[in-house]
């Protein structure tokens, strides 16, 4: 599979990935959806060293969420498209929605999936793990800043 390309809603911040990506999940927790304003995000996980930018990475803001974790957004548009956490170290967690072509794989599960809002319905038959899996574990040291 080819690279693939993604950008901000503006366009003026725009990267690209090559496979092949780490994971494609839902996350639920509350961190995203304040982050993105939405009832849960879609992150496509990628190796530090297979993302780049090809423009405007100068415009990209990044946002110290926690003592542990950033997230990068358009300083033009506001669009949230990156984050990145030393509990994830040399990987980059991009927004599959900036993302509007084909990847190497489709969502896998609905994570934090117990953080879910109670106003949307997900029946589909994705794995649903709960934020006490201990392939999450390492989240559970999210702390928002003061």
């Amino acid at each position: 599979m080819n690279d693939f390309h993604g950008h901000c809603l503006c366009g003026t911040v725009a990267f690209r990935v090559t496979p092949p990506t780490l994971f494609c999940v839902h996350c639920h927790c509350r961190y995203c959806r304040g982050a993105h304003g939405a009832a849960f995000v879609t992150w496509v996980g990628v190796r530090e060293d297979t993302f780049a930018f090809d423009q405007g990475e100068e415009l990209v803001h990044w946002y110290r969420s926690s003592p542990q974790s950033r997230r990068g957004f358009c300083s033009r548009c506001g669009a949230t498209m990156l984050y990145v956490s030393t509990l994830s170290p040399g990987e980059v967690h991009v927004a599959r929605a900036c993302i509007e072509e084909t990847i190497d794989r489709e969502p896998r599960a609905h994570v934090f999936f117990d953080h879910r809002v109670p106003w949307v319905t997900v029946e589909d038959e994705l794995k649903k793990v709960p934020s006490d899996d201990p392939r999450l574990e390492r989240y559970g040291q999210v702390q928002p800043l003061s």
